[in-house]
């Protein structure tokens, strides 16, 4: 696996800072709350070692998936905990795991996922456009490993932003995956001159 300077991955956690941004931007109109998330990270991992990161490969998720199509394909990947999922599905009035929940999520996932992805095309002036979303419950690596299966051009690696969304005080936290196809990273540093 290639590795980045420090000098990359800066440039890669401010492309996730303005990113998360926007999306931040978005997730508050979408609630009428105000949303803070904060980056603290971003690392670009082999596939393996970025479900790890994100918690047990057993424990049980809610994922949404949106595709990239467009200069750099590749997908996004938001990821829910049971507690986090239920917290947002709170927050629009619905219950969590019932068809109006997943629904939310999916809301969710496709406002966070487009902005980021729109953000970013312009940042690095590429035509980037997100696919519907799609979503799943089930056990973390189970989600992560169908994402990479319908990726045929998939990557061995995966840019790793793990996001804190502070919604009106309330803690909620989403991990984020962006997984480009082969080569998708060093297309991103590429254009950002690094």
């Amino acid at each position: 696996m290639t590795r980045y300077t420090d000098t990359q991955l800066d440039a890669l956690r401010e492309l996730a800072n303005i990113g998360s941004g926007t999306a931040s931007t978005a997730l508050s109109g979408m609630l009428g709350k105000s949303v803070d998330i904060s980056v603290p990270n971003a690392f670009v991992l082999p596939m393996a070692e970025a479900v790890g990161s994100i918690g047990d490969a057993e424990s049980e998720a809610t994922g949404v998936v949106l595709g990239i199509v467009g200069d750099m394909p590749g997908s996004v990947l938001l990821l829910f905990t049971p507690k986090d999922a239920e917290l947002m599905c709170g927050l629009l009035g619905v219950e969590a795991g019932s068809e109006y929940g997943i629904s939310a999520l999916m809301e969710i996932g496709n406002i966070v996922g487009a902005s980021y992805i729109n953000a970013l095309g312009q940042m690095i002036g590429m035509d980037l456009e997100p696919t519907p979303p799609a979503a799943a419950t089930d056990m973390l690596g189970a989600i992560v490993q169908t994402v990479l299966a319908e990726r045929a051009g998939a990557g061995d690696v995966a840019l790793l932003l793990d996001s804190d969304l502070v919604v009106e005080g309330e803690d909620c936290s989403v991990s984020f995956l962006l997984v480009p196809d082969q080569g998708g990273v060093e297309q991103m540093l590429e254009r950002l001159g690094v």
